[in-house]
This record gives structure tokens, C-alpha cells and sequence, in this order.
């Protein structure tokens, strides 16, 4: 992406202008699409018209944008309110097209379309990722959607709340046929994933785009690629997209988790008016009650759970361990080349940077070997002490994994200046630079592929969590799994 970020940015991106509620709104009909693909937009605005400017998300000099396409006005229409299916509590829309848009000039990349009322009062972000045809040799930065659907709250309900408030009013599933009510339209992507595209970008390596679904939808898609980037909130995946990503991983595909509660909760998708795929199903505890998997598929509840238990330790090395945190990250393991140019001894550590969710290496679960641990941060969550953990392991394929044990890795890569601000949770210049340096570090190595081989785990799990053989015996509380089926874990080198 080198000649792409070479043009010239449009710092004119950010949204300045939100305007009431429902002045202007709108969702693409397609998650994805392939350069030269169509798509529909469907827009629901007060105003007599409207515009629609694409920006590729990515460096371009700090700009961090550019405009690709600019629509003409359009005219505007107000579209009926949110609809709520009463079996599943689920929010959706029932909007007309108002414009179909043509891919053809543009490049391969992250996209925000800006919604702008003509008369100049309110503005709204469209997300969408003009996806790759080929990953093959390349680091694929993988769009988080169906966990920014889970938290889109557009209409009055997610999967976590609904009207009152309580998870009881809760929706089962959730549908992509509606705008995004968080962060101005664009889901989740600026807080957990715009900050990593643009350092990538800004490195040069050979970056491809795709989203969780596009992932789940192509076995192939995977193939050859050099790295897979998992953002900062990457927590709902479907069993396809889990046996993919596994499969390329140990094929020799590295697997950069920059975030924390990665591949968490089990869904499913399924058929909207609009097209395929377009709801995703997530029962959690009420799963029995899903008449899909009345039918026979899987449970959308989380992996480690019974039936078909599957922790996502497996996967990625750590394991999800709990919300709400706020701690310092404390360095254990300085030496290690991942951690090269930044400065940090051993304790050394970084207020705020471990929240608000953490993961940790649990050998309790099925825990990959060898494995590094190089960071290794004392937490206390609802008053349980515990540790979160930052953690490296190799692979007999010759790939390797490197996992931040925190949700706030992404957010901290913009963090500038003496910290404090509500708006970073206090993150400051010295959290900003030790994670971009070790994210560099990260992505220079795995866009070379096969880490795990050129560069092997020494492991060091029992200096942190002293008997691992022991530990497998042990059961972590409310998180059962069939400790009998983990197998003898191999001797710390």
C-alpha cells in the first residue's frame, strides 16, 4: 500500500457535524465487496438531499483518509422507524434502496462512507470493506463486524440490552439491515481498528481487507496469506470462521490478537429480506431455545461452554478472564525480541493500559506449546485477583501467535501527551510508544511469515504459572471443560 498512502490525505473525514437524531443515517446492503462490485445504500435522512463521500481509511501521511468517490446530491426520503421482531427481539428496518453505488475505481481497503445533509446540519459514517480476492503472501487486516453488531444498540436493543434496560430484554440476534447508533455510524471501527490500519499502512507491508464474514463465508480465503491482524474487540466469531482461520494457522499463517475476549462468543448467521447473511445469531445462555440448533447446529454460545466445548485458548494461547478491569501492563520479559526499541525493563509498567477486558495464559485450558509469556499484569476483577498476559507462541507448521491480553492495545497506538483525558482512559505518550514500537515489531516479523520457525517460542509458562502439569487437573470456576481431553502438555524447554 505503499503508492496508495503515497497520495494525497483528506483530513476533512471527521465527522463534525452529527446533527439530531435520525437527520441522517443509513447502511450498505453488502458487509463487502470486491473492487469493481456494486452495492446499495439505503438512507433515511430529513433533509431534501443529500451526498455520500467514500474515504479509504489508512495513513496518507497522518491524514489517516482519503476521498475516493463523491456522489452527487441525492434526493432524500425519511424512512419508517426501527421494527422489532417480537420471538427474538431483534431490530431491523424496513428501508427502501436509495442509491447504488459502483466499486469500480476503487482500491482494495477499509472504507467510511460520510453521509452529508445537503443543508449542512447533521452528518453520519456508512462502514464497508472493499475486500481482497487474495491474501497470498500478504498480512490480512480482518474487520471485526459481528461484534459491532452485538454492540449496536440502533433501534433500542443488541445482544447485551433492551428496552428495559436488563439483559432480559435482550435481543437473540441482531441484523445488519440498520444503521449503527455508536461513534457517529461507524460501529466499533475507529475505537478498536482504524489506529492499527493506519500504523500497517504507514509500514508498508503488503496489507489484503476482509471482514469476519468474508472469512467464514471462503475456506480458501486464508490461503497463503503471510499474517492474519485480529482488532481490539474481536469476540464474536462463527465456528466457520474459527475452523478457517485454525486451519491457516496451522498451515503456517501467524495470528497477530491484538485485543482482548477474541473469538468469545459462538454464532451463526442467517437470511435477512436484504440478503444472505445478514443477522447474526447468538442465543448465549438461552441457546436451547434456538430453533437452529433445535435442527442440529452448533450452540451460538460461548466456545469454552458445553455442548461442544471449544475454549478459544486452543486458538490463540490465552483465554478471555474478565470485565471490568483498569491496571498498569507490567513488563516481565524486556529481553524479548518483540519488545525490541522500546526501552522497557523488567517491572516496568504502564497505568491504564489493561482494561476493560483482559485475558490471560490459563494452562487449566488447552494451551498451545511452547509459549512465552511477556507480560504478566496483576488484576483484580470483581475483587478475584488474577493476571493479565501478554503472550507469544510458535507452531510446529512454522507459524506463530502473538497476543496482547488487552482490549485497550488498539486505543493506545494514538495515545500522545501526559494521559488523563477521559477519552483514552488515561493512556499516555509512554503506553502510545511502547505499543506501536512492539506492534511494528509484530507486523514487520509476521508479514514475513512462518515466525514461528524462523523465531521459536522459549517457553516460560511455569516461571508464571508455576505447575502447568498440575493445572490441567484443575477446574477454573464457571468455565467448565473436559480437562480429560487436553492430553499431557510438553515439558517447559
Amino acid at each position: 500500500m505503499k503508492a496508495e498512502n503515497a497520495l494525497p490525505g483528506s483530513p476533512e473525514w471527521r465527522i463534525t457535524r452529527a446533527g439530531p437524531a435520525r437527520a441522517v443515517e443509513g447502511f450498505a446492503d453488502r458487509v463487502s465487496v470486491c473492487p469493481g462490485e456494486s452495492f446499495g445504500l439505503r438512507v433515511s435522512t430529513t433533509s431534501a438531499f443529500y451526498t455520500v463521500s467514500a474515504y479509504r481509511m489508512g495513513w496518507y501521511g497522518g491524514a489517516r483518509a482519503r476521498l475516493v468517490w463523491k456522489s452527487a446530491a441525492l434526493p432524500g426520503v425519511l424512512q419508517p422507524p426501527a421494527r422489532t421482531d417480537p420471538g427474538t427481539r431483534m431490530a431491523r428496518t424496513e428501508w427502501e434502496p436509495t442509491a447504488q453505488v459502483d466499486t469500480s475505481a476503487w482500491p482494495e481497503g477499509c472504507y467510511l462512507l460520510r453521509l452529508d445533509t445537503q443543508d449542512g446540519r447533521a452528518q453520519r459514517y456508512v462502514p464497508l470493506t472493499v475486500r481482497s480476492s487474495s491474501t497470498a503472501g500478504r498480512t490480512v487486516v480482518v474487520n471485526a463486524v459481528a461484534t459491532w453488531q452485538a454492540y449496536n444498540r440502533w433501534g433500542g436493543t443488541d445482544l447485551y440490552r433492551g428496552p428495559t434496560g436488563k439483559g432480559g430484554s435482550r435481543s437473540l440476534q441482531v441484523s445488519f439491515d440498520r444503521p449503527y447508533a455508536n461513534r457517529q455510524g461507524a460501529g466499533q471501527f475507529l475505537v478498536f481498528e482504524a489506529p492499527v490500519i493506519a500504523l500497517a499502512e504507514r509500514l508498508g507491508i503488503p496489507l489484503a481487507y476482509a471482514t469476519g464474514l468474508d472469512v467464514a463465508r471462503d475456506p480458501h480465503l486464508l490461503h497463503g496469506a503471510a499474517a492474519m491482524v485480529s482488532p481490539g474487540h474481536d469476540e464474536y466469531w462463527s465456528p466457520e470462521q474459527r475452523r478457517h482461520v485454525t486451519r491457516a494457522r496451522d498451515a503456517g499463517m501467524n495470528l497477530a490478537v491484538l485485543g482482548a475476549n477474541c473469538c468469545y462468543r459462538r454464532i451463526r448467521f442467517a437470511a435477512s429480506p436484504a440478503g444472505q447473511d445478514r443477522i447474526v445469531v447468538c442465543y448465549k445462555n438461552d441457546y436451547a431455545q434456538d430453533p437452529g440448533f433445535q435442527q442440529g447446529s452448533a450452540p451460538t454460545n460461548e466456545f469454552r461452554r458445553e455442548p461442544a466445548s471449544d475454549p478459544e485458548s486452543s486458538l490463540l494461547g490465552v483465554i478471555y478472564d474478565g470485565y471490568p478491569v483498569d491496571a498498569p501492563y507490567v513488563v516481565s520479559h524486556p529481553d524479548h525480541w518483540l519488545l525490541e526499541g522500546t526501552g522497557a525493563r523488567v517491572g516496568d509498567s504502564f497505568p491504564h493500559l489493561v482494561g476493560v477486558e483482559y485475558d490471560r495464559v490459563n494452562p487449566a485450558f488447552p494451551t498451545p506449546r511452547p509459549i512465552e509469556v511477556l507480560a504478566h499484569s496483576p488484576v483484580v476483577c470483581k475483587g478475584r485477583p488474577s493476571y493479565a498476559d501478554t503472550a507469544y507462541l510458535s507452531l510446529p507448521g512454522g507459524g506463530a501467535v502473538f497476543a496482547t491480553g488487552t482490549m485497550r492495545w488498539v486505543e493506545a497506538l494514538d495515545a500522545s501527551g501526559p494521559g488523563g483525558g477521559r477519552g483514552n482512559h488515561g493512556l499516555d505518550a509512554r503506553a502510545g510508544h511502547f505499543t506501536r514500537t512492539v506492534t511494528a515489531n509484530v507486523l514487520r516479523a509476521f508479514a514475513r511469515g512462518a515466525t514461528g520457525r524462523a523465531k521459536p517460542a522459549q517457553d516460560n509458562l511455569a516461571a508464571h504459572h508455576g505447575d502447568t502439569n498440575a493445572a490441567i487437573a484443575t477446574r477454573w470456576p464457571l468455565l467448565p471443560v473436559r480437562a480429560q481431553s487436553l492430553g499431557p502438555l510438553p515439558r517447559p524447554s
